[in-house]
């Protein structure tokens, strides 16, 4: 039996949680502008996906992003241009080209991270002791049910941070 058919989803949770990715997203747009230049959220994302996939070719990130190759290709153009990530070879075959991280387009994530998690941070402090616990708790389960239904593939927290975008 599916989550769903066992009992249908609660439309005020349902209603809180949408706003609340909607304030997350306004918080995140805001270290966004870390980067000189700064990054739009396509790029972005390309990015955070290559830090997990160091020397993936083109192929693999279009699937990992679910994006089409030439788009893939002028993000990458345009992200080589501003020295976020490079290109070379495959020693295995002359035709397929891997992608890395620049020391440059790791420090732009890092940064971006460091800035999100001090927004976060302001705004976690001002909650009770016992509204965080709660918080903590339904993020996991959050998680654990997005997982389990099969809609998100949400990194569990392995080293005090998550490695997603």
């Amino acid at each position: 039996m599916t989550l769903s058919a066992s009992r249908p989803p609660d439309r005020d949770v349902v209603a809180e949680a949408s706003s609340m990715v909607e304030a997350l997203e306004v918080l995140w747009g805001r270290g966004r502008d870390a980067g000189d230049p700064p990054v739009p959220p396509s790029q972005l994302r390309l990015l955070f996906a290559l830090e997990g996939n160091e020397g993936a070719n083109l192929r693999t990130l279009c699937e990992v992003l679910g994006a089409a190759p030439p788009a893939m290709s002028r993000l990458c153009d345009r992200l080589q241009a501003v020295g976020y990530l490079t290109r070379d070879i495959s020693p295995t075959s002359r035709r397929e080209v891997r992608l890395w991280l620049t020391p440059r387009g790791a420090a732009l994530l890092t940064e971006l991270r460091e800035r999100r998690e001090r927004e976060l941070a302001t705004v976690v402090a001002a909650m009770p002791e016992r509204a965080r616990r709660a918080l903590l708790e339904g993020l996991a389960a959050f998680r654990s049910a997005a997982s389990a239904t099969g809609l998100a593939a949400v990194p569990a927290v392995t080293d005090g941070r998550s490695h997603s975008a």
